[in-house]
Formats: C-alpha cells, structure tokens, sequence
C-alpha cells in the first residue's frame, strides 16, 4: 500500500474511534465490535477487522463508517464488494471521511471505472493546499487511471487462465518456478497450510502470522498431473524455512539450485542446493547482492555467471531498482553491483527481473513508467549497438491490470507465461495465471445443401469476419473445391460472422464461435448448411472443357472444334442458357488470374456467338485460380487448371430438361442472324416426344420409322417460332422471332 493510503487509513480510523465512543445510543457490543474491528483496521490487519465490521453491519446495515472502513478492507479481497460498501456509506453520509473522495477513486480505479477514478480523484485534488505532498501522490493515481484506459481500449490477444483452485486459495499465491521439464511448479503461499516462523502448520492456537495479520509466506511445490490439473502441493518449509517470509525466486543449473527469498536482515536472496529428494539449507549470496536494505528479487543467467537483481540499497527513498552483477567461471563471489539504467530503473519500484533464454529480452514489474496501476509487467530489448536495455514497454492488457501484477515468467519453451495477479474473478488475493497468445485454430469442412443435407456444394465464397481484441478488423476466406470442401485459419477466441456467397451473389451470414486455442496445431470441423440449390448443372457438358497455353487466352484448333460442338447442342436446344467460367493455373496473382480468366471466357463467349447464338444466352465468370480441378503441383495438373467450363443455368428448383441431341444444329436467336454446323450424331429413336424447356419453350420432335427423317418444332412463351426438318443429310429450317421477323436456312451435309 502506498504512503497516501497509509495516511488516510490512519486518519480514517481516528474518526471510527471517535464515533463509536461518542454514539452512547448504540448498543454495548455493537461499539465493542466497531472499536475491535478499527483497532485491527490501524494496523492494516484487514482480514481480522473485517469480521468485526460484519457483526456491526448485521446488527446496523445502515452505519456508514462500519461500511466505509469495510470497504476499504475489502480493497485486499474483494474489489467489487469494496466499491459497494464504500458507495453506500458515502450515500447514507456524504462526509463519512474528508477523503472519501479519494477512496472512490481508489476502488472505480480498481473497478475499471477510469473517467469516474479520475473525476474524484480530481475533486479530492481541489480539497488539498498548494503545498500538501499528497498532491504529487494524487498525479500519479490520475495518470494511472489514464493510462489504465488507454491500455484497457487497445487489449492484447492474449489468453489470461487462472491455475485453479488446488494452486490457488483465498490467500495470496505469488512467484511461479517452473521446471525445466516443464513437470513441476514451485510457487510462494500465504494459505492457511504455512508453518512461517514456527516450524508447524498454522491452527487456531498456532497463530502464525505477520504484522499485517496475514499467515507467513512459505515455498510449496506441486507436480504437473496434465495440462490443466496439478497434484495437492506439498510445503518445502523443513530446511527452507526462516524467522517468517520464504519465498521461491528461481530454478538453475539442471534444477539443482534454487534461488530463493528471506526476510532476514530486512530481506535477502539465499541459494539452496537439491541433494536427494530434498533441499539443502539455504545460503545467502554475498555482500555485492545482500545488504541491510531490501532485497526482493532475482534472476541468474544460464552459465550462471550473471545475475539480475532489485534492491533498496542505492535509492533515497528505499525504493527498490534493478542491478546487475557478474562473476568469473571459477570465482564464487559477486562483483560490483551496476544499474540497468535509466530505462528501467524509475523512482518508484522496479522488481522482479527475469530474461528470455536468449537473454536478450528483459522481463520486469515496476510500479513507474506508464503503469496501469500498482505494478504492471514490463520487458525491454537489449540494444546491442549501444550496450545497454532499451526503452521499457508496457506488456498490456489483459497482462496487465489495474491492481499488482508480478512475477512474470515464461514456460521452459517460452510459448506461454506465468505471473501473479490480483484481478476480478480470483479466488481471493493474488493468485498465479498463465499467459497465453492466442493462435490461429484450422477450420475444415464442407458446405452442404440445406434441403437435403447432403449434396455438396463447390465454388461458395465464405468470408469470415471478425475483430482482434483491439477491435482491429479480420477477414479470412475461402472457396469450396468440387467436393464442396474448403479450408481456413482464423485467429481463434472470438465469434465470426460467415458471410456465404456463390457467384459474387450473397446467399446467407452465419455465427460461428471459435473457442481459444493457444497452439497452432487445433483443428476445428465446421460445416456449413445453406439455403441454396445449385441451378449450374454440369453433366451435359462434363466433357467439353476447352484448354489453354500457359498464360494465354487464344483458342487452340481442338478448342475451335469443342465450341462448335458445343454451338450444335445449344441450336438443338434454344431453351437452354449457359455460363462460361474461366480458370487459371496459380503461376501468377490471384488478381492477375482473375483478369486472365475473365479473357478466357470472353473468347469462348465471342466465338459462340459467332456461331449464332444470342448474347442473351450465355453469361460469363472468372473464377481464377480460386477453383483447380487438381493441385497446381505439376505441368499436367496446371495444365487441367487452364481451362474453360460450361455449365447449364437453370432456374431455382427447375430440373435439368430432356436435351435434343443435334445431327445438325441451328440458331436464330435474339440477333436474327443465322449460323450452320453439321455434325454427325447418334441416331435417334423413332417415334414423337414433346417437352417443355424451363423458359417455357415447347419442343416437338418426330422420327420416323428408318430415322432418316426427323422434325423438331418450337414454340416460344413470347410467340417465337422455329420449324427444323433433317432428311438424308438436309436441313431445312425456318423460324420466326417474337417481332415477325422469318429467317430461312437450308443445307446439305
């Protein structure tokens, strides 16, 4: 607790004394309880004083300076009750404290509540004269609530676990020490399980505790049982306990030493070796490290040659900076202690050093610099040109809160990180958390019909959209292949809205949730059900792919001869509209092939129609390299991805009609003008058939008995008409377009 709030309790727990002595009226154990629960709250005992200040309230909801001094209390344990209680009282009494406005401040701060923080912060900034300390003190809380907004609207992606209740109580649990083979987890408690200075597990009549009324801290070890549970801690105390805190800092060398903290000599690091099963008895480092001030923290380097440490020693104040100090290979003792410099080094705290392995990342807590409030985990880069810690950064939220985060430090393989943290939804006090980014999680499926469940879908666009924790937007896509499947890595921990299309043409936008995933090996099946049913038919011309040189958009001679295939069976059938899709191999730009593809369509559609058939009938699509028929992973199966399709377009629901096959094919269509082509075709059965196309064309075909004779009649909905007859290898054809316009054709094979 800082020095302002050590000033106000005190004067706050003045004025308790005073009202519950001046309130005569009250009854005798109501001022027995609010005069033991403010003897406790002096002394910064808040977990003793809260009980007492409890029984006042049962007895009395409505004493304000029982609720004001528990909230306060409840700063430690609980945040948002803390903010309540100290509402209230302010309510039921404006003038409960002189600096009430202070402590609203205090707790909307630790609430999250920054523009209200620094509004009272403010107010109670106006009630102080010019020259009063507590004004330096009150500009600093101001900026951090400032600065604690502008880090909570730009959070990181990072996911914050807490380690659970077998590791965390409703106590204080700090300092994570992880094993090298990432097995074992050594952490500093202060539950009800210590021994502290005793020897012996705290009980009733075993009271051991420290002067803020809180249990001793002691060092406990749990092994890993999976990737979320642990096994019930066992204590280290035995060898390593002391006079009262033990606190675990560092495994080295093999996990066969362990730095550690005691609170001897106002506070030193001791070394302690593994011999056995068990912990040797701990050793302090030399003079260079300890000395009569206070010493928190540490971290030794792999070779064991540096270390990094916070220390009160060489500031006015006492205030803890960060040194350093080297050995040589064969010495044992500690050099000359140096700063880290100005980059680190603020005159507030700066603690709990900790490096990358490759040590040119430096990982620390200040309580200066741009702190969210109380310490914050910073880290600095090594500036090798200029041989010294660069400018500290901020780790962000959610790393960091508005209350105390600490202890920061990573797994063996650095993908995710522990600390200690007092933050909304702990169980109690500080409680140790992992520090995961979040990573991207692979969706796969397919897309499917709705109507059925089962036909597939290919060639549907699904674009995901979404947001980075800073509100930053994302989108990823993808198209369905010819097995309707497809395939895309989003950033996980966040909800997607899927927006479906199929040929530029918006269908639906679905919800899709994408739990966290913090590796980027997850894979999540998802598949799609969609109101669509696919009009583009392929089966009537599966086969008449046209092909392309690399990079080309000219019709080759068999592609010539495939169109003009293609132009006869749609003369034969003029209810029938086609699309002519485009695709590209994936040599160059998605964007480039976009534009090659739209070429490769076009000279289909130009030569179609100069053989005669309407504009009117045909469409056109580049699809680009977005649709392979086979991997580009080989000059054949590029080859395949040349190409052109054409695919039959039918109205929603309509099924595919009964086709005409051509022995000779012609088409009038919307232009008027007429083109001829002869083909040789299978021969048809005798006998008379009708059929109505799906524009509302009416088709009457007859054979006769020897099949040298054959004559197909049409009839458009708009009065069209066309009369074919085909004899011994001679066309005669006449037709009539909705305006009377006739055209004549006759022919010989």
């Amino acid at each position: 607790m800082d020095n302002l709030s050590r000033r106000l309790l005190q004067a706050s727990c003045a004025v308790a004394l005073t009202a519950a002595i001046a309130s005569p009226a009250q009854a005798q154990s109501t001022r027995k309880d609010l005069k033991t629960g403010n003897k406790f709250f002096e002394q910064e005992n808040y977990r003793a004083a809260l009980p007492y200040y409890e029984k006042v309230l049962a007895k009395d909801p409505n004493n304000a300076k029982a609720l004001f001094n528990a909230g306060i209390s409840y700063m430690s344990f609980d945040k948002e009750k803390a903010s309540d209680y100290i509402y209230k009282a302010q309510k039921l009494k404006p003038k409960v404290s002189k600096d009430v406005e202070y402590w609203l401040g205090r707790v909307d701060h630790l609430n999250y509540n920054f523009d209200e923080a620094v509004a009272h912060f403010q107010a109670y900034n106006a009630t102080l004269k010019k020259n009063d300390q507590r004004k330096e003190e009150l500009a600093q809380l101001i900026q951090h609530s400032k600065n604690a907004k502008v880090q909570f609207n730009s959070p990181k992606d990072i996911f914050v676990k807490n380690l659970g209740p077998t590791i965390n109580t409703q106590f204080s649990e700090h300092s994570p020490v992880i094993s090298s083979d990432n097995k074992m987890l050594i952490f500093t408690s202060r539950g009800e399980n210590v021994t502290g200075a005793t020897g012996k597990v705290s009980d009733k009549k075993n009271k051991s505790v420290a002067a803020d009324g809180e249990y001793y801290e002691d060092i406990f070890e749990a092994a890993r049982v999976d990737d979320e549970n642990w096994q019930k801690p066992r204590s280290l105390s035995g060898v390593l306990n002391g006079k009262g805190h033990d606190a675990s800092i560092q495994l080295f060398d093999n996990d066969t030493k362990m730095l550690m903290y005691r609170n001897d000599n106002n506070g030193d690091i001791f070394v302690t070796d593994k011999s056995g099963g068990d912990w040797t008895a701990p050793k302090a480092l030399d003079g260079n490290i300890n000395s009569k001030a206070f010493e928190s923290d540490a971290f030794i380097t792999p070779d064991g040659l540096t270390i990094y440490f916070s220390t009160g020693k060489y500031s006015e104040d006492g205030t803890l900076d960060l040194y350093t100090s080297t050995r040589t290979s064969t010495g044992s003792d500690w050099g000359t202690a140096r700063s880290l410099g100005a980059n680190i080094n603020t005159k507030y705290d700066d603690d709990s050093p900790y490096l990358s392995k490759d040590g040119k990342t430096l990982y620390f807590s200040s309580r200066g610099h741009n702190t969210m409030g109380g310490y914050d985990i910073f880290k600095s880069d090594y500036d090798e040109a200029g041989r010294k810690w660069g400018p500290a950064q901020n780790m962000g939220y959610p790393v960091n809160t508005p209350d105390d985060d600490s202890y920061y430090r990573l797994s063996p393989d650095g993908s995710y990180a522990y600390l200690s943290s007092y933050r909304i939804g702990g169980y109690g006090e500080k409680d140790i958390y992992t520090i995961n980014y979040i990573k991207n999680a692979n969706i796969v499926g397919k897309v499917f019909s709705s109507k059925d469940s089962t036909t597939v879908i290919p060639g549907v666009e699904l674009v995901f959209s979404g947001s980075q924790a800073d509100k930053t937007a994302l989108s990823f896509r993808d198209v369905t292949k010819p097995d309707g499947a497809y395939q895309v890595a989003v950033l996980s921990g966040r909800t997607y809205q899927v927006a479906v299309s199929k040929d530029g043409k918006p269908i639906e936008t679905q919800e899709f949730a994408v739990p966290v995933s913090t590796n980027d090996s997850t894979t999540i099946t998802k598949n799609f059900y969609i109101n669509y049913v696919d009009t583009t038919q392929t089966n009537m011309f599966a086969t008449k792919n046209i092909y392309f040189d690399t990079d080309k958009y000219k019709l080759r001679p068999e592609s010539i001869t495939t169109l003009k295939e293609i132009s006869q069976v749609l003369m034969a059938n003029p209810g029938i509209n086609i699309s002519v899709e485009g695709h590209c191999d994936s040599r160059n730009t998605d964007e480039y092939n976009m534009v090659l593809g739209q070429n490769r369509a076009n000279a289909a559609f130009n030569y179609l129609k100069k053989q005669g058939i309407a504009e009117a009938r045909m469409t056109t699509v580049s699809y680009g390299e977005r649709r392979p028929a086979a991997p580009n992973d080989s000059p054949e199966n590029m080859q395949l991805n040349r190409r052109d399709e054409f695919k039959v377009v039918l109205k929603e629901g309509e099924a595919m009609p009964t086709m005409t096959a051509p022995t000779s094919a012609t088409d009038t269509g919307m232009s008027g003008s007429t083109t001829t082509t002869t083909t040789t075709a299978a021969p048809l059965s005798p006998g008379k058939s009708k059929v109505k196309l799906a524009d509302g064309t009416k088709v009457k075909t007859k054979v006769d008995e020897d099949s040298d004779k054959v004559k197909v009649k049409t009839k458009g909905s708009a009065g069209e008409k066309s009369k074919t007859v085909t004899k011994n290898g001679e066309l005669d054809a006449k037709a009539k377009d909705a305006n009377g316009k006739k055209t004549k054709v006759k022919a010989k094979n």
